[in-house]
Formats: structure tokens, sequence, C-alpha cells
């Protein structure tokens, strides 16, 4: 490889060249993270709760953790959310609008022994739902 004083060329054309090499910098290029992403890019989306469901943590722990199926409003994708707090749940109904966002796994995936999840509710009809667990605020009647 030239080091000289004209291998400026050289030197840039390897540097694009191995750069694809890198992992980060190819799915950034190729925008693969929104072409995979359910919520195509964006931090946060709004979606309509389809069925409640449990889902068995990994080992070595045991328990079910609550879920609910969403289906997003903006492109009509089903994905499953995590409901965080003791008793959340019960505050989710059938065909409520919830607001979801990333659960904060590494490089966008699943978080703890949550298998599959990777994302969680954040509001309840436009109600945030951690002051409905916290008993600050009541669900609002639709």
């Amino acid at each position: 490889m030239g080091k000289g004083m004209y291998a400026v060329r050289k030197l840039r054309k390897d540097r694009k060249k191995f750069r694809w090499s890198d992992r980060k910098y190819m799915t950034h290029a190729l925008n693969l993270k929104k072409k995979v992403d359910p919520l195509e890019g964006a931090p946060r989306a709004r979606g309509i709760v389809l069925e409640k469901i449990g889902i068995e943590a990994k080992q070595p722990n045991s328990a079910i953790r609550k879920a609910v199926r969403v289906q997003l409003i903006k492109n009509g994708k089903q994905i499953s959310a995590f409901c965080p707090g003791d008793g959340a749940i019960s505050f989710i109904d059938e065909h409520d609008e919830v607001t979801l966002e990333g659960i904060g796994g590494r490089m966008g995936g699943a978080y703890g022994d949550i298998p599959g999840v990777r994302y969680k509710v954040v509001e309840v009809n436009n109600m945030s739902l951690r002051e409905m667990v916290l008993g600050k605020r009541e669900k609002p009647v639709r």
C-alpha cells in the first residue's frame, strides 16, 4: 500500500473499501435498521392492543412476564410489547391505544429474560402507564 506523496487516491479508495467490513457502517449506509425495524427508525410508535399475553422468562428465572400484542397504526405490523410495573397489565384493555418505545436492550434487541420482546408500553390512551401504576392518575374512559 502506497504511503508516498501522490498516494492519496489509493488511500481514499482503500478506506472506502475497508469501511464495508465494519458492521455499524454497513447497517447505517444501507438503511438496514429502518428496513427491519417495525417502528421504521422512529423512537416511539402508537398501536392498538389486540390481546394480552403472558411470556415465560428465560432460564434460570421462572416467571410469566405480562405483555400485549399490538398492531401499529402507521404500518399495520404486529409486535409484542412488555408492560413494565406491578399490576400494569390491569390498566390495559383490548382495543386501547398504546404508545410504545424500545425496551433498551443492546443493539435494539430484547432485554433481560424476556425472549423476543423488544418494545415496552409507555402510555395507554395518552396517559402515562407509570403514573397509573403508582396511583397518581386514573385511566381515562374512552
